[in-house]
């Protein structure tokens, strides 16, 4: 064993949290310098463990759980932020998808007389939704999944 590899052990062994692996050991009854070195830790060690540990300041918990809600919170408004964006920008693109699809059925969705044109036609808009209705009900079924998880992460930070 090197003197570098037994100075990875000093600090461990000064503590009392390791053995001395049988080659540390060696090392350190053969070695002056490392035994110098494990020597002084442990007097370092003696003297601050025999130094009493100063008081927490008054109102210590209090702050620093503030602080903990504070970022906690701060970050939370990140992610609400995020995810509102990305529902929004999902919400235009399931709105952008049916104007275009409205558009090539012929149905004029800006008039006025579009609830006119639907009672008259829908069963001709139906035929020609039909082959799209599973791309829709995906759409439909990813945004319901997408608000179920935000509910249950926001209900799950509540608590």
């Amino acid at each position: 064993m090197t003197c570098e590899r037994a100075a990875e052990w000093v600090e461990a062994i000064a503590e009392g949290d390791a053995d001395i692996p049988p080659d540390a050991a060696a090392h350190m009854a053969a070695c002056a310098s490392c035994a110098q070195s494990l020597r002084e830790a442990q007097r370092l060690d003696g003297l601050l463990r025999a130094r009493p540990a100063p008081a927490a300041p008054a109102q210590f918990t209090s702050r620093v759980m503030s602080h903990i809600r504070r970022t906690s919170w701060r970050r939370e408004q990140v992610v609400d932020a995020i995810f509102n964006a990305a529902m929004i920008a999902a919400a235009l693109l399931v709105a952008a998808g049916l104007w275009i699809a409205f558009g090539r059925m012929g149905v004029p969705v800006s008039s006025r007389d579009a609830l006119d044109l639907f009672s008259a036609g829908l069963l001709t808009a139906a035929q020609k939704v039909a082959p799209s209705l599973p791309v829709y009900a995906g759409a439909t079924g990813l945004i319901a999944v997408a608000l179920g998880v935000w509910w249950w992460a926001s209900d799950s930070a509540a608590l």
